[in-house]
């Protein structure tokens, strides 16, 4: 048995509430020692649901030597600032996706990692679930025949008036927030890197709200990828090869509970390929934390084999940035 990975919260952000901290709750080699808040009454409630302590500040929390690991749901823009200031205070971080808001700072943010020989994790959570690495093995064993191009989407309705998501100086828009997960995908399984052949993007009200990209990939193959705050909810994505295409729902959000259908359609007809429920936000908060007990390092692929590394989010950083100079940009 391995000690815990004694973890502290920065943020009392909706996604920590909903979903991280219930499944870091229920993970054995993890336990929550305290949630951090400006307001305090937000950590309070927190810890009364999670058994922890509330800590008044992102500074005491890091201060406290019964903390190990953070976690930081923090919001786009924020993020950057204090992941250094985690990495500095000698803590192990998991940050919520994109980890940054520009290449630049996530190379410098690796860079600090690996010099103090600590881990940081983006949380891309998806890559966590096991239906994808089905999907991947499928095409790589011919099903489909050579492929020839990616599609991915991920919509959603409007938020409400005021949500962080409309604040540029938070890291609001549409590409951070969404897009992310459909270019991250492209990054799974497309072969060498990823060039931006074209993008377009629509603000308003000073961020973007929803944006196409087409990508090109090794071997003429393409990605061509949505994202929006503007949409009825959809995410999903189909890889067509010479042969035939698989087609995959609720790619970026699988409840625990459901069985995804893998679909596979060739010229003999249509196959459905049932898989078991998984969790990957437990997926993910368990391999946080066996790779921090083993010392792993942040360029190695992590304990569930997510292959998520330091590099993978400098590359997927370089992609946002290109999509945004490529971008032609319309109100």
């Amino acid at each position: 048995m391995i000690e815990p990975v004694r973890i502290g919260v920065l943020g009392c952000a909706s996604i920590a509430w909903r979903r991280m901290l219930p499944a870091m709750s229920a993970v054995p080699e993890i336990d929550v020692i305290a949630v951090a808040s400006r307001d305090l009454s937000k950590a309070e409630s927190f810890a009364a649901r999670f058994d922890c302590a509330a800590v008044p500040g992102y500074e005491r929390l890091l201060e406290r030597e019964d903390v190990d690991a953070v976690y930081l749901p923090l919001p786009a823009g924020l993020r950057a600032d204090w992941v250094r200031r985690a990495l500095d205070a000698g803590k192990h971080v998991l940050g919520e996706k994109p980890l940054t808001t520009s290449a630049r700072s996530a190379a410098e943010l690796v860079e600090l990692a690996r010099e103090k020989r600590l881990l940081l994790r983006e949380n891309f959570m998806f890559l966590h679930h096991g239906q994808h690495a089905a999907v991947r093995e499928l095409v790589r064993d011919g099903r489909i025949g050579e492929l020839r191009s990616f599609t991915a989407v991920f919509g959603i309705p409007p938020r409400e008036p005021g949500d962080i998501r409309y604040q540029p100086e938070l890291g609001g828009g549409a590409l951070l927030d969404v897009g992310v997960y459909p270019l991250r995908a492209a990054q799974f399984f497309l072969p060498g890197e990823l060039a931006v052949l074209g993008a377009a993007l629509r603000e308003d009200s000073g961020v973007d709200v929803a944006g196409s990209v087409l990508l090109g990939a090794e071997r003429g193959v393409t990605a061509q990828l949505g994202f929006g705050f503007e949409h009825h909810y959809r995410n999903t994505y189909e890889l067509w090869g010479s042969s035939g295409r698989i087609t995959l729902d609720r790619v970026f959000t699988p409840p625990a509970e459901m069985a995804p259908v893998i679909r596979i359609e060739t010229g003999r007809g249509v196959e459905e390929i049932p898989l078991p429920p998984d969790d990957q936000f437990r997926n993910s908060a368990t391999a946080f934390a066996l790779d921090v007990s083993s010392g792993a390092d942040i360029d190695a692929p992590d304990a569930a084999g997510a292959v998520h590394s330091g590099e993978d989010t400098v590359r997927l950083a370089a992609l946002v940035d290109s999509v945004r100079r490529t971008a032609q940009t319309t109100a």
